[in-house]
């Protein structure tokens, strides 16, 4: 086995995080028995340049989630920060400003296969131009050891849509895939509804779903909504991860959506990041906490 043996990532997982595994459709032909096995780091909604009392150590969170990657061992394969990387703001000089710090801080990661995407916050207001000044496009798609990994961008678009020009380009990737292939989406909206009425969905998400059905061992990991949620549309799955900055209530738990309140009891509750590794068969998802408890 490569990357991480079973007994390795159990004891990574037991530092204070839940497992959850994901399995793949059955039956897979020699596409899917073929893949390596290998683990990577799902980091979400770091909001780089947030400021605010649902979390008094907002300049300390990434830090302290990037020494807690850095402290694993092994290293995973690459790391992904699923969108929002900085927090909003209407000032074009400070968006550049956030985005400036936010690269310098992930460059301390050991880990230096690092794959990007925005969210809303770092994009909407200027259509994701700062954003692409820093780091290129906003979608695009990969291979990693016999798994195929697509980027979709649905938050540029101020409407929160995928829009037309790139779910033509996602067609066309995905036609180059044969339908057993292990194909991973990486998003920062969910694709499906999950709660339209807090803007926890895309508006032309079920075109996406569309375009993937097709597809025997598709899953879909995504953030946005600052809580680990695991949701499936026929057989494909959906995860979402934790925050780094504040956690967000379940959806329509309460009337109006606004960050859980920080709890000084119990510091950095609800916030994490995810570790996944990919066997033949199934992904198995560990929660991991900012600060090991």
């Amino acid at each position: 086995m490569q990357g991480i043996d079973r007994r390795q990532f159990l004891k990574v997982a037991g530092l204070g995080g839940l497992v959850f595994a994901s399995g793949l459709a059955r039956g897979a032909d020699s596409y899917t028995q073929a893949q390596d096995e290998f683990f990577f780091v799902q980091l979400s909604d770091t909001h780089w340049g947030f400021q605010g009392a649902p979390n008094p150590d907002a300049a300390g969170t990434l830090p302290k989630a990037i020494a807690a990657v850095n402290a694993l061992d092994p290293q995973p394969d690459f790391i992904v920060f699923t969108g929002d990387l900085t927090h909003t703001t209407d000032d074009p000089a400070e968006r550049r400003r956030r985005l400036t710090q936010f690269k310098e801080l992930i460059s301390g990661l050991r880990t230096k296969q690092i794959r990007l995407m925005p969210g809303e916050h770092d994009a909407s207001l200027d259509s994701g131009e700062a954003y692409r000044e820093f780091f290129g496009q906003t979608h695009y798609s990969f291979a990693h050891k016999g798994v195929h990994f697509i980027a979709l961008d649905n938050v540029s678009d101020p409407t929160g849509r995928i829009g037309d020009e790139q779910l033509a380009w996602l067609a066309a990737d995905l036609a180059r895939q044969p339908k057993d292939a292990r194909i991973v989406v990486l998003t920062h909206r969910p694709l499906f509804p999950l709660y339209p009425q807090w803007d926890w969905a895309t508006k032309d998400g079920d075109k996406a779903i569309e375009l993937l059905m097709p597809y025997k061992n598709v899953t879909v990991f995504y953030g946005h909504i600052h809580q680990e949620h695991h949701f499936k549309t026929a057989h494909i799955e959906h995860h979402a991860a934790r925050s780094l900055i504040f956690p967000l209530p379940a959806a329509g738990s309460v009337p109006k959506r606004a960050p859980v309140a920080w709890d000084p009891a119990q510091p950095y509750r609800g916030l994490g990041f995810r570790q996944i590794e990919a066997e033949r068969d199934e992904y198995k998802l560990a929660e991991l906490p900012v600060i090991k408890a």
